[in-house]
């Protein structure tokens, strides 16, 4: 229906234009829902848009445009109200013609060819493998999974990608806690270092160790904590000092055994996040290593692109990106003086590669704290050869949990952290799915675990699922009458749907198609989970205002045939989000 007032409006415009009266180029038309039904079903602020560039008042522009709107069957009435905005009362009929779309597209409804095939890549959670994935890590796959099918809904072709961090001195910290862990359950005793990873899972991937090697990579006596800088505790610097010693570990390992504990640790943590991850429903096209990238020649290809455009220059022995000369705030480092490339250069290769393999768009799902990160990815993609607007990031605020009014501590690295599993077992994966896309990804969550486990109408999760568990018991009820529900009657007496409750129920199911467009193109989930909120809202005063199974079959199955259309669209929506459609609750 809003397209059809777009193309009512579109062809005012071109009649005025033909008559000389608008010579100015058509705006792009914007039409939206009212919120007060005493204005009409739909306004538009086209003469007002146009005020400015044709030198004359809105209302006037108006009073053309209303003047040249064609007929229309499905508009009773075209007012202006205010300065020049445009409303539109439609026909009771013309809002009841969703019902039968809804009906004949079924899970279908709502999908469109927008995006026209074009393949987009969409980064996210890649969490680097030195944990179990957080309360945190749950908000980032949701909101990226819900991101992903949002754009599959509108004819774009996502590609789920997580980047895993397997190299680099993050890696190294939780090999050489895992190996520190491994030594006390051979029998050493020492004090573990103060910026050691401390979560139970370290000693549980130790044991692991254990059990696999036995005691053949036991180091005994005090040659792994010889010559070391002093650590915090003892008044030293706790980053300097893991340095040190993860150095000094490898060294008395060697190559070959140091890479067992490393690469069991990488191993049973990736295994750990797919499984928590594949449990929560969201799953990945692919899983990108890191390490693997750099084993190729891409980060040596661009640099050598770089210089080529003399947008690298050498410093105190280190290699520097001109980023300054691309509007970033300042130059950054590609390649140290000791000969190892920076993560940024690791990772602006990884961002050409995802151009070099036929993505079109790129979407970076990140925490909040990468905000300073966009301006020298994109002035990276720019001295490559890549628009910097094919990359859009998202960032994702904190997520806080509150348990009896009180917030949750956390902190990673000491382990003291609550896990997505933990989360997910407390509340159940509908509620964590629903909670997490609730809010745009820039507004933290806070998430309130006794609401999420409440049966009641405060519970967004609950309210919305009842109203799809209520129109099933419509259903039995009907069996249990020995009544069949006719859907071609239904379909052919939807002009009985002349309540007012009715009518606000069509007006939300119309727009539907409207939320998912947007909600797609902007990123935006919450749209659509306001929008379910909305429906359910309607449907639950509809329910209890009218009897849906009364005695005239044709108000009776028009009716019917209103709340089926209606559980549709709870189902497509809900599904988007993942979050199950119950039957009883």
């Amino acid at each position: 229906m809003k397209h059809h007032i777009e193309e009512l409006l579109k062809s005012a415009l071109a009649a005025l234009h033909s008559q000389g009266e608008l010579v100015t180029d058509l705006p792009i038309i914007v039409i939206d829902p009212t919120k007060d039904k005493q204005y009409g079903d739909y306004a538009s602020n086209v003469a007002l848009i146009l005020a400015k560039p044709a030198k004359r008042k809105p209302r006037e522009i108006a009073e053309l445009i209303v003047k040249n709107i064609p007929k229309s069957s499905h508009v009773t009435k075209v007012e202006i109200a205010g300065p020049g905005f445009i409303n539109f009362f439609l026909a009771p009929l013309a809002l009841a013609s969703i019902v039968p779309a809804i009906l004949a597209k079924g899970r279908d409804f709502g999908r469109s060819n927008i995006g026209a095939g074009k393949k987009v890549i969409i980064e996210f959670v890649s969490s680097n493998p030195t944990g179990p994935l957080h309360v945190g890590h749950g908000r980032h796959a949701a909101y990226g999974a819900v991101v992903s099918d949002l754009l599959a809904t509108v004819g774009y072709v996502p590609h789920r990608e997580y980047y895993v961090n397997d190299a680099g001195r993050q890696m190294d910290i939780l090999a050489v806690s895992v190996w520190l862990r491994y030594q006390e359950i051979c029998g050493e005793q020492f004090i573990f270092p103060a910026n050691g990873y401390r979560g139970s899972y370290v000693k549980d991937i130790a044991v692991a160790a254990e059990k696999q090697f036995g005691k053949a990579l036991l180091l005994i006596g005090k040659a792994v904590f010889h010559n070391l800088p002093a650590d915090e505790p003892e008044g030293g610097d706790k980053e300097l000092y893991i340095d040190a010693l993860i150095s000094q570990v490898k060294k008395l390992l060697g190559d070959a055994n140091y890479k067992k504990i490393f690469d069991l640790s990488l191993t049973l943590i990736l295994d750990d996040i797919r499984e928590d991850l594949r449990a929560f429903g969201v799953t990945f096209d692919e899983w990108f290593s890191e390490r693997k990238l750099t084993e190729t020649d891409v980060v040596d290809r661009m640099i050598e692109r770089m210089q080529k455009n003399n947008l690298v220059y050498e410093k105190d022995g280190a290699l520097w990106f001109r980023a300054t000369d691309l509007d970033d705030e300042k130059d950054r480092v590609l390649q140290r003086a000791n000969g190892q490339r920076t993560y940024f250069a690791n990772d602006l290769a990884y961002h050409i590669n995802k151009f070099e393999r036929g993505f079109d768009l790129a979407i970076d799902i990140f925490g909040s704290d990468h905000h300073g990160y966009i301006p020298r990815m994109r002035a990276g993609l720019q001295a490559n050869g890549i628009q910097p607007d094919k990359l859009t990031y998202l960032l994702m605020q904190f997520v806080h949990l509150f348990r009896g009014g009180a917030q949750v501590q956390m902190s990673t690295r000491s382990g003291s952290f609550v896990t997505l599993r933990e989360l997910r077992e407390e509340v159940g994966n509908d509620v964590a799915r629903y909670f997490y896309v609730m809010r745009k990804c820039e507004q933290p969550v806070d998430f309130d675990l006794d609401l999420a486990k409440s049966q009641s109408n405060e519970n967004p999760v609950y309210y919305v699922q009842y109203a799809h568990a209520r129109i099933c018991s419509v259903y039995r009820q009907l069996a249990e009458k020995n009544l069949v529900y006719d859907e071609v009657l239904g379909l052919a007496n939807l002009a009985l749907l002349s309540q007012p409750h009715e009518a606000q129920l069509l007006s939300t199911l119309a727009r539907y198609q409207d939320v998912i467009l947007s909600a797609a193109s902007h990123f935006e989930p919450h749209q659509l989970t306001n929008y379910l909120r909305d429906l359910a809202t309607d449907f639950h005063g509809y329910y209890n205002s009218h009897q849906f199974l009364v005695e005239e079959a044709t108000l009776r199955n028009a009716r019917l045939a209103l709340v089926s259309s209606v559980r549709q669209i709870l189902v497509n929506g809900l599904q988007l989000i993942g979050v199950s459609t119950p039957e009883t609750m």
